[in-house]
């Protein structure tokens, strides 16, 4: 006999303002050992959840959140991420959603400061 299908609540995240999507955009990243993330944001609403390994996540302003492998994230639109590192000895996998709406295209920005 087959197990029953079984699900898991990961993560609820409320677009606000409320969003048209008309693209999903979904990436796997790879970071190496202790590898960090420059300052960024992302121009459009972002949803992922890790894979492998530890990542160090903030929202400037917020604490500092550890996810780990099952762990989902999200990181609204045109907020800055102060911190989305690899707190680890081991490569960090995790997969990415960039909700885009029509004629947008751009994912990520870098930023000086």
């Amino acid at each position: 006999m087959k197990p029953p299908v079984t699900r898991k609540a990961l993560l609820k995240a409320t677009v606000a303002p409320e969003k048209a999507v008309a693209t999903v955009d979904i990436q796997e990243v790879t970071m190496g050992s202790r590898q960090k993330a420059p300052l960024h944001l992302h121009p459009c609403p972002t949803l992922g959840i890790v894979t492998e390994g530890t990542i160090a996540f903030q929202i400037e302003g917020q604490p500092v959140q550890h996810l780990k492998a099952g762990d989902a994230f999200y990181e609204p639109a045109n907020v800055r991420v102060a911190r989305f590192d690899n707190d680890g000895d081991a490569p960090a996998k995790f997969v990415v959603h960039y909700l885009l709406s029509k004629d947008e295209h751009e994912t990520v920005r870098i930023l000086d400061k």
